[in-house]
């Protein structure tokens, strides 16, 4: 019986990807903003609904160009904890300090009623993750910050495509950031991008990408090598073509997997807000070890020996994780640090079968 991985990478077919990148070889032009490049940023643009976006070599350059752009390299970010390292990590590395908010219940967002108690005169940014999918409360956030004069970047990483009430989820905050990374819902293989909301900060993210160069003899900034090549730009022209079916895919399993699973007590499934364009990113269910008579970890392991790979997603807490643990307490964000020892994401992706999904489901009804 073959493995079911948590997901699977969506990719055109190699006669496609080979036809994308002959120019590529023929012009020798592999990098520095080429024309595969200019061809996906503008096709982006159309597509996210954004009059200003700049391609990064991966999501994680993105949020650390993000927050140089908007001026912030001192101070402390609110970020939450229940995220992929990469957020606070890039608060770190551009000289700031995260300060971590607990999340809600719900949708594992940052509870924004939370936010002000942790705001002192040192506070220069907030820092949002929109997980799994799940939209923080960005109206409540923005007003927050707005009233103690604080830059808002999201960090949008598994919400490509969505809109929020006909609002294009990229275009909450001062900035948002994207990931490409193999594994999301869209990719170039590996890629991000910034989402801003005028030319000159597109133009200045994309100085900033380019080690700060903005000509041949003229060089304003300190800024890393944060540039996407032609290959993985060739990668997202093909995707974008099938993106809106794959997310129809996921739509089905996704579908699918709350018809099978509604009624298994013990188990909690992941509600779309209402308003909603989703895109069916993850799955994640949280296992009350009360109610359903194992932990997680246990259902985990019963998933993995029947060739399941599930993933704990988010564990540990980043507050864990020996990189923070020795500055951070995790019992200080009690809300994600339930929720990281209950949650899991099972498998989704486009093309995952109903009989695989009959698989899954078994073993989590115990059938």
């Amino acid at each position: 019986m073959e493995k079911i991985y948590v997901t699977r990478s969506s990719i055109p077919s190699i006669e496609e990807y080979i036809e994308e990148i002959k120019p590529v070889f023929e012009s020798h032009w592999l990098t520095n903003a080429g024309p595969k490049h200019e061809e996906l940023r503008e096709s982006l643009k159309k597509y996210l609904k954004t009059p200003n976006l700049a391609l990064t070599v991966n999501g994680h350059l993105a949020i650390e160009v993000a927050l140089q752009m908007l001026g912030l390299d001192h101070g402390e970010v609110i970020t939450t904890p229940f995220t992929f390292v990469s957020t606070s990590n890039a608060i770190v590395r551009m000289g700031m300090k995260p300060v971590f908010c607990d999340i809600r219940e719900d949708d594992y967002t940052m509870d924004a009623s939370k936010i002000e108690a942790l705001i002192t005169p040192e506070t220069v940014a907030i820092l949002p993750v929109h997980v799994y999918g799940n939209i923080c409360d960005t109206e409540a956030i923005e007003a927050i910050a707005k009233k103690h004069g604080l830059k808002v970047i999201y960090d949008a990483s598994h919400t490509f495509g969505e809109e929020l009430n006909g609002v294009e989820v990229g275009n909450f905050g001062d900035a948002s950031t994207l990931s490409f990374h193999a594994t999301k819902v869209y990719h170039t293989i590996e890629g991000g991008a910034v989402v801003c909301h005028s030319q000159e900060e597109e133009d200045r993210v994309r100085i900033i990408r380019d080690f700060g160069i903005v000509d041949e003899e003229h060089t304003n900034e300190i800024g890393p090598n944060a540039k996407m090549n032609e290959f993985a730009a060739a990668m997202g022209i093909c995707n974008l073509r099938h993106v809106d079916a794959w997310i129809e895919e996921r739509r089905d399993a996704y579908e699918y997997y709350i018809e099978q699973l509604t009624d298994v007590k013990g188990i909690r499934l992941n509600k779309i807000a209402e308003g909603l364009k989703s895109n069916y990113a993850y799955f994640p269910i949280i296992v009350d070890e009360e109610e359903y008579g194992e932990s997680r970890d246990e259902l985990f392991k019963r998933l993995a020996a029947a060739d399941i790979m599930a993933r704990k997603y988010f564990y540990p807490l980043v507050t864990e994780l020996e990189s923070y643990s020795s500055d951070y307490d995790a019992k200080e964000t009690p809300i994600a640090l339930k929720i990281s020892c209950q949650v899991m994401t099972i498998p989704l992706y486009a093309g995952l079968s109903h009989e695989d999904i009959d698989r899954i489901v078994k073993v989590i009804k115990r059938q």
